[in-house]
């Protein structure tokens, strides 16, 4: 059984989700300020966040980046903030998804449905992946530069994974988004771009000498390696 954490403070949208979840089959824990969310989460480990931007006290924002200093944990942002600038906001501080206010409680479990299944859409082989100070493990997906750890989210580790797979090969952001995100995504190209930002910055360290994920322009994105 999968655990969700809920960090709303309106109560009863909470526990109308929680209702929702609950049926689906998810255990389901509830935080109604950041500070509790974050407690919540460190003490539980929860499968996924629903998180509200709009929090008494630590607001959603910090929330989601003190989760992503210690965690890959999927996360949905919840809003009565339509605008876009707030949507890539979220996804490029590293939300797995955005809910737009006000919402019915179907769509949210869908969202998170499928948002579960993107997050363990990770390509399962063996041996280690090396290249210069990268490594990757592929059997427990850890991923580390000249011997630290990267924390990636789960979005962003199934992107490097299916790019690192298929060196120096170019993809389109239709490509990766039918194979990494999965035909079920309704959202914007626009998350293979900040995707392949966040990756960018998570592995600053390691040489552009050795390989980089490069751009080519008007084709798309490949992991390119260099021959020593």
């Amino acid at each position: 059984m999968k655990t969700i954490l809920i960090v709303e403070d309106e109560q009863t949208i909470s526990r109308v989700l929680a209702v929702y979840l609950k049926h689906e089959g998810y255990e389901v824990l509830q935080a109604f300020d950041g500070s509790e969310g974050l407690t919540l989460f460190t003490e539980h480990k929860p499968d996924l966040v629903l998180l509200d931007v709009m929090l008494p006290g630590m607001d959603g924002w910090e929330v989601l980046k003190e989760i992503r200093q210690i965690s890959p944990c999927p996360v949905i942002m919840l809003t009565a903030l339509g605008d876009i600038d707030y949507r890539l906001k979220g996804l490029n501080q590293g939300a797995d998804d955005y809910i737009s206010k006000p919402f019915i409680g179907e769509e949210v479990v869908a969202r998170v449905n499928a948002v579960l299944r993107r997050s363990s859409h990770v390509l399962e082989t063996e041996n280690m992946k090396q290249f210069g100070s990268l490594k990757i493990n592929m059997d427990s997906h850890v991923v580390t530069v000249a011997g630290e750890k990267v924390v990636l989210t789960p979005k962003d580790l199934s992107l490097l994974i299916y790019l690192v797979e298929r060196p120096n090969r170019t993809f389109t952001r239709e490509d990766l988004l039918e194979s990494v995100w999965g035909m079920d995504y309704d959202g914007s190209d626009r998350a293979v771009d900040l995707s392949i930002k966040r990756i960018r910055q998570s592995l600053a360290e390691w040489p552009a000498s050795q390989g980089e994920i490069t751009t080519l322009r008007g084709l798309g994105y490949q992991f390119s390696v260099y021959e020593k």
